[in-house]
C-alpha cells in the first residue's frame, strides 16, 4: 500500500525554488490542518544566477494563481513592462551605422475576420511594412517608448501582450515573502547529500544544521549543481550544444545615468561576432550582458564586446562571467525526486525560456500532485511533457539562428549548417516554404510556443513562403489590404493613448493600479 505525500522538501531557493514554493503551497494548501506541509532549504551563501531577468507572458498566469497583486508583484521584484524582444542585427549585420531590427512581439497577431493575416502580409497587401508592424500594433507602441496598458487596466490585463523584466535577487526575495505567508517553511542551511533507500529513492536529505531532513517528494532546485537529481540519482544530463552553441555569458549591472531616464519595455537583442547581447531596462538600472560561444571567441574578446557595446557607462563597473551548460536531463522526475529549473536543464537566455520552464514544471506538478502516494504515471506524464516542452524549446531557439543571413563570422555560419539543425525543425522549414505555419504543425499543451511566435521569427527575419501553388485559398486581398491600412492608423492611436513607459512605472510604484470607475458614475 502506497504512503500517501503530505511533505514536501524543496532544495534550493532563488527563482525556481521559491516560485515552486509559492505555487505549490497556493495548490496544496500548505497553511491548512490537512494540506501539504511544504519546506523549502537554501544556502545563505550560494548567489542567484540571475541571467536574462525577464520572462514571457505565462507569468502573469502563474502571479494570479499563486494570488499575487500585481503592483506588489512590480514593485517587490523591481520589474518593469516587457513587450517582447526587439531582434537587431540578427538577419544581417550592421553596415557602419545602419542596423536591421524586427520584433518577436507578445501581442497575438490581428486577423480579418478571424482569418490569417500573415498570408496576406506574404502576397503584399501590407506593401513593404515588416511582418509584425503590419499585423499589431505593439511595435509603434513600443519605439514610441510607451508602455503596455492604462493605470486603471484590470489586473494582469490589457489589450497589448506583455509580461516583465525584473531584478532576480529581489524576486527571490518577493517570491520568499509570498511563499512564507503562505504556510512554507523556511530553513537556511547547507545541503551535503541524499541518503538514499534500497529501492534508490531518496530517504532522507543530508544537511550540515539540520540533520537528515525526511519527505515524501523532494524537489531539485539546487541549480546547476542538481545536488539531488544529478549527484545522488545519477540522472544522466543531455547535452545540446551541438545545436544551441552559446555556453558563456558576461554580464553587467549599469545604473541609470538620469534616475528618469526612458526604460525601453522590450529586450533589446543585438547579434555580435560570437552571440548576441541582452540589454533590459529596469527603473534603477540596465542589465546588460553578452552570451557567447567560447568555442568562437575568448571570454577577454567577450567582455571587450560587452563594454563597447555598453559605452562610457560600463567604465568602472564590475564584469561577471558565467559558465552556461546547455542542455537537459533525460528524466527530470526519478523515483520521488524531481528537478525543476537549472537542476532540470537550460537552454540559454534568448526568448526567456528559463523561467517559462519552471513555471511549466511547477504548474504540472502542483495540479497533478500525487497526493495519495502512487508517483510512477504522473512521473511518466511529467517526463514526456518536460520532454516535449524541451524539444519544443530548442527548435524555437534554433529557428533564430540557422535562419540568419549573416557571413561575417564563424559563428553564424556554423548556426546555418544543416548538421546542427534539429530534423523536426529542418522538416518544419521544408514545408514552410510554400505554405505558412499552421496550428496541427505543433499541436499539443506542451509546446511552450505557438504559430505566431514562429511567425513573428520567421517573417521578421526574412524567411520566404511562396504562396503561388495555392493563390485561389486567398481570395480576400482587398479586404486585408483595407485591414492593413485600419491597423496602421490604429498603430498610431494607440502609441498617441499609451502612457510612457517610465512614467507609468512611477505612478505604479507610488500609488499602484487605480480601479477604473464603472460606467455611468
Amino acid at each position: 500500500m502506497t504512503k500517501p505525500i503530505d511533505e514536501v522538501l524543496i532544495v534550493g531557493g532563488g527563482t525556481a525554488g521559491w516560485i515552486t514554493a509559492a505555487y505549490l503551497a497556493r495548490k496544496l494548501g500548505a497553511n491548512r490542518p490537512d494540506g501539504v506541509k511544504i519546506t523549502l532549504i537554501e544556502s545563505s551563501q550560494i548567489g542567484i544566477i540571475g541571467v536574462g531577468e525577464g520572462t514571457i507572458p505565462t507569468i502573469q498566469t502563474t502571479m494570479r494563481e499563486i494570488g499575487v497583486d500585481e503592483a506588489r508583484f512590480m514593485r517587490g521584484a523591481g520589474a518593469s513592462f516587457k513587450q517582447g524582444i526587439k531582434f537587431v542585427d540578427w538577419t544581417t549585420g550592421p553596415v557602419g551605422d545602419a542596423h536591421s531590427h524586427y520584433y518577436h512581439s507578445f501581442s497575438r497577431p490581428h486577423t480579418l475576420r478571424g482569418l490569417d493575416l500573415a498570408p496576406y502580409w506574404l502576397l503584399g497587401c501590407a506593401g513593404d511594412t515588416p511582418f509584425s508592424e503590419a499585423v499589431t500594433l505593439q511595435d509603434t507602441v513600443c519605439e514610441a517608448g510607451k508602455g503596455p496598458k492604462l493605470i486603471d487596466d484590470p489586473q494582469y490585463s490589457s489589450p497589448l501582450g506583455y509580461a516583465y523584466h525584473f531584478d532576480a535577487g529581489k524576486l527571490a526575495v518577493l517570491m520568499r515573502d509570498v511563499g512564507k505567508e503562505l504556510g512554507v517553511r523556511h530553513l537556511i542551511g547547507n545541503v551535503q547529500g541524499a541518503r538514499l533507500d534500497e529501492t534508490g529513492a531518496i530517504a532522507a536529505v543530508v544537511t550540515r544544521e539540520h540533520g537528515e531532513l525526511a519527505a515524501g517528494l523532494y524537489v531539485d532546485c539546487s541549480g546547476f549543481s542538481a545536488k539531488l537529481i544529478g549527484e545522488a540519482m545519477g540522472v544522466k544530463f543531455i547535452d545540446d550544444s551541438d545545436t544551441l552553441f552559446v555556453n558563456r555569458a558576461v554580464a553587467i549591472q549599469v545604473p541609470h545615468d538620469d534616475p528618469e531616464a526612458p526604460v525601453a519595455s522590450t529586450t533589446i537583442s543585438t547579434a555580435h561576432e560570437a552571440g548576441w547581447t541582452w540589454d533590459i531596462g529596469l527603473p534603477e538600472r540596465r542589465g546588460v550582458g553578452y552570451v557567447y560561444s567560447n568555442d568562437h571567441t575568448t571570454d577577454e574578446r567577450a567582455e571587450e564586446v560587452l563594454r563597447a557595446y555598453i559605452g562610457k557607462s560600463a567604465d568602472g563597473l564590475n564584469a561577471r562571467v558565467l559558465k552556461l551548460p546547455i542542455g537537459h536531463r533525460e528524466t527530470p522526475w526519478v523515483k520521488n525526486c524531481v528537478s525543476i529549473g537549472l537542476s532540470g536543464g537550460f537552454l540559454e537566455p534568448l526568448e526567456a525560456t528559463g523561467i517559462m520552464l519552471i513555471e511549466a514544471a511547477a504548474w504540472m506538478l502542483g495540479r497533478l500532485f500525487p497526493r495519495a502516494g502512487d508517483m510512477e504515471p504522473t512521473a511518466a506524464l511529467f517526463n514526456e511533457a518536460m520532454g516535449l516542452r524541451y524539444k519544443g524549446v530548442l527548435d524555437f531557439i534554433k529557428l533564430h539562428y540557422c535562419l540568419t543571413k549573416r557571413t561575417d563570422s564563424d559563428f553564424w555560419i556554423d548556426n546555418t549548417r544543416p548538421e546542427s539543425i534539429p530534423d523536426s525543425l529542418q522538416a518544419l522549414l521544408e514545408m514552410w516554404k510554400t505554405r505558412g505555419p499552421d496550428p496541427f504543425d505543433f499541436g499539443t499543451v506542451h509546446d511552450s510556443f505557438e504559430v505566431f511566435n514562429y511567425q513573428y521569427v520567421l517573417y521578421g527575419m526574412g524567411f520566404k513562403t511562396d504562396l503561388s501553388a495555392n493563390l485561389s485559398a486567398y481570395p480576400h486581398l482587398d479586404a486585408a489590404r483595407a485591414e492593413f491600412a485600419r491597423l496602421k492608423s490604429a498603430a498610431h492611436r494607440a502609441a498617441a493613448a499609451m502612457p510612457d513607459h517610465r512614467a507609468l512605472l512611477d505612478e505604479i510604484y507610488r500609488n499602484g493600479f487605480r480601479q477604473r470607475a464603472a460606467a455611468g458614475r
